[in-house]
């Protein structure tokens, strides 16, 4: 019989508590890498998932950075964009070259990057789409019945990568499916990663800007053209970039935002409401520095992140 494969969740909020959570119950071999009360609330409690009417306590193995001292199979990466260097460097510390790292950021192109800081481990892109946040330590609220997992390797991996990779990424695929997460296994993880952020940088930007929920970005909300001309600048941006979105992705986005709970929120603008550090830069600059780039126009990024620029001064 084959071994389990072992695995870190790295980061056990909205993004790594549930992919943890749900692999544990699957009685996976995984563990969850947080800090705070909310590790020890679940190295005494479990880890706690409330979804609608499904509601589930799971043991869960748990500890800090500082505290891992094994060699995962795979490693999910589900911190925040500015915590990615600390993440690099606890992945140089317990990875091997036989460690696969999966990156389940919001912000576009961190497989790229991270794969460059981590030359010899093999670093997938990847993305999620699920509504979720920490609702108290070891508890997990998830709202609308999204949760799927999507990864692959960028073109251009060598040959002998994808061979050797491959039957690992589709073993990870099976374990999801086990969890009864739906996995995508990509074929053109670029075009699917920017698909994802087509979604969440304009949900974001709407929200953070005007202090909205989804609601605003629904069916009848005052911003719900903003949100689609915001995903109209990003298809603009790609096929400047070379990379082919759906024709239909206006109308593939409005179908997952109506599918959100109306008082849904991106974790940037909660962030930001907190006063906390937040992915600003990579979420809503970052599109207008690709926009120079590429010489593509995205004029409502534009104003967007001069508003937010004025009001957090950064």
């Amino acid at each position: 019989m084959e071994k389990q494969l072992k695995y870190v969740v790295l980061g056990a909020g909205g993004t790594g508590g549930p992919i943890g959570g749900y692999l544990a119950r699957a009685g996976k071999d995984v563990t969850l890498i947080a800090r705070g009360r909310h590790l020890e609330a679940m190295k005494s409690n479990g880890l706690e998932i409330e979804l609608g009417a499904e509601h589930f306590l799971t043991p869960v193995k748990a500890c800090s950075m500082e505290e891992y001292q094994e060699t995962p199979d795979v490693i999910f990466v589900c911190v925040k964009g500015y915590s990615l260097d600390e993440a690099a460097d606890f992945i140089k510390r317990t990875g091997d070259p036989h460690t696969v790292v999966i990156p389940i950021l919001n912000i576009y192109g961190t497989g790229g990057k991270l794969q460059e800081i981590l030359p010899e481990l093999t670093v997938t892109d990847g993305c999620i789409y699920i509504a979720s946040q920490i609702k108290e330590p070891g508890k997990i609220l998830m709202s609308g019945n999204i949760f799927r997992v999507v990864y692959g390797l960028r073109k251009g991996t060598p040959e002998e990568i994808v061979e050797k990779v491959t039957p690992v990424l589709k073993r990870i695929e099976a374990d999801l499916k086990d969890a009864r997460i739906l996995p995508l296994l990509s074929s053109d993880i670029e075009k699917d990663a920017l698909q994802k952020f087509s979604f969440v940088s304009p949900m974001a930007a709407v929200g953070a800007c005007w202090q909205v929920t989804a609601k605003a970005m629904q069916p009848g909300g005052e911003k719900r053209e903003i949100f689609i001309e915001l995903i109209r600048e990003i298809q603009k941006l790609a096929m400047a970039m070379g990379i082919a979105l759906p024709e239909n992705l206006v109308e593939i986005n409005l179908k997952i935002m109506d599918d959100l709970a109306p008082g849904a929120t991106a974790s940037m603008q909660r962030d930001i409401a907190a006063g906390k550090q937040s992915e600003v830069d990579g979420l809503i600059y970052q599109v207008v520095r690709l926009g120079e780039e590429y010489q593509v126009e995205v004029p409502v990024y534009k104003e967007i992140g001069e508003k937010l620029r004025e009001r957090l001064g950064n």
